[in-house]
């Protein structure tokens, strides 16, 4: 793994303007940057990411079978008990999963070691299956990146073929806050996919999200959704007025309720307990653990916190050396051992390996010039270079 210099294509903006990727700047500061790339050897995408991202997704799956039957780790994820059923009974329905991220730290030496799952509402999503493949090819056409460049991403077509499989029949909707370029392009680019897997499609704010008498969930027309796709996190749907309705709704949802158990960093205290001295694995556990005295460098990380928000970063001697401010950590903290993010000419890379249905289908590179990856990090493409 190298972080090497490649040179932007000219005009790219306006290419990404023709692409529909009108998020690449936000607030007028840059959010996709092509000035670098990564290059990845085909052994390390293989070995070091693919392969143990299958592995950590089905330890994830384990537990989610273990947990929605056990009241103990259901509260330990600070999951409200009034949502307990509805968890429960949407994984013993078998309802599908759409896509989630991993996000690794990983620097081409040693394995790759899981900082959280994103398995709730990732985004980054257009920019990894669409515009850095874009990317790729244009550079490869122009001689920019080295003849026989590839990349580890397969990740529209899966995501075209996995909602084939799983959309039900009827209006599938896509839900988003509009008002936010990221938000509204993940929605919309979902939207998209599902219109090339067949379905019928329908895209709204989530203020427009309403109720019918019969239990199911529709838009302002009231014709009911077969399924929604809501960019709109669990836990704060299940605090709105429309919560105790989900049990009951005939609706489905992308994602189902019970991936609220894996988009939480408790998840990552009970993976460590599950399988301890897992390769990909740090040692964490729940901030009221004895345990957290054996960490040393540890990093504490709110139970639901997003983008890095409310993150603290402490040395072995429990002085903390970085942080982040946020709205998180009164649902309760973890530790986890700390693995410092690579880094490459000063800047570190995280790397993010999506799940589309149950299998790994590609990655993306978020990379800051601080130890916490947060809503500010660069998005970065990749390759993988030839043998």
């Amino acid at each position: 793994m190298r972080r090497i210099p490649c040179g932007e294509r000219p005009g790219w903006r306006e290419i990404a303007r023709e692409a529909g990727f009108t998020f690449h700047t936000l607030d007028g500061a840059r959010y996709w940057d092509e000035s670098y790339a990564y290059a990845f050897s085909l052994t390390e995408i293989e070995e070091a990411i693919e392969g143990p991202s299958a592995e950590l997704h089905g330890l994830c799956l384990a537990f989610v079978a273990d947990a929605v039957s056990d009241e103990r780790i259901l509260a330990s994820l600070a999951i409200p008990e009034a949502a307990w059923d509805t968890v429960r009974a949407s994984w013993l329905r078998g309802d599908p999963s759409l896509y989630g991220r991993l996000d690794l730290s990983y620097g081409g030496t040693g394995p790759a070691k899981l900082l959280e799952y994103n398995a709730d509402t990732p985004t980054a999503l257009y920019e990894s299956a669409v515009f850095q493949w874009l990317w790729l090819e244009q550079g490869l056409r122009d001689g920019r990146l080295p003849a026989g460049s590839d990349q580890f991403n397969a990740i529209h077509e899966r995501l075209i073929a996995r909602l084939s499989q799983i959309a039900p029949p009827g209006l599938v909707a896509f839900a988003a806050d509009t008002s936010g370029p990221e938000d509204l392009g993940t929605a919309g680019y979902l939207q998209d996919c599902a219109v090339q897997a067949g379905c019928e499609t329908i895209l709204l704010d989530l203020a427009q999200i309403g109720l019918r008498a019969d239990g199911a969930f529709c838009g302002p027309d009231e014709r009911a959704f077969a399924a929604l796709f809501k960019l709109y996190p669990w836990e704060w749907a299940f605090q709105d007025a429309f919560g105790p309705a989900v049990a009951a709704a005939p609706t489905r949802f992308l994602e189902p309720p019970w991936k609220m158990v894996l988009s939480n960093k408790g998840l990552l205290a009970h993976l460590w307990a599950r399988e301890p001295g897992h390769p990909n694995l740090l040692p964490a556990y729940f901030e009221d653990d004895p345990a957290c005295a054996s960490l040393g460098a540890c990093v504490r990380k709110p139970l639901l916190s997003r983008e890095g928000a409310n993150v603290e970063i402490f040395s072995a001697e429990g002085a903390r050396i970085a942080g982040e401010a946020g709205p998180y950590g009164a649902e309760g903290t973890i530790r986890q051992g700390l693995a410092e993010l690579p880094r490459f000419d000063g800047r570190r890379p995280l790397v993010g390996a999506w799940i589309v249905g149950d299998a790994p289908a590609g990655l993306c590179i978020r990379e800051s010039d601080g130890p916490i990856t947060g809503d500010g990090a660069l998005f970065v493409p990749h390759l993988i270079e030839p043998a």
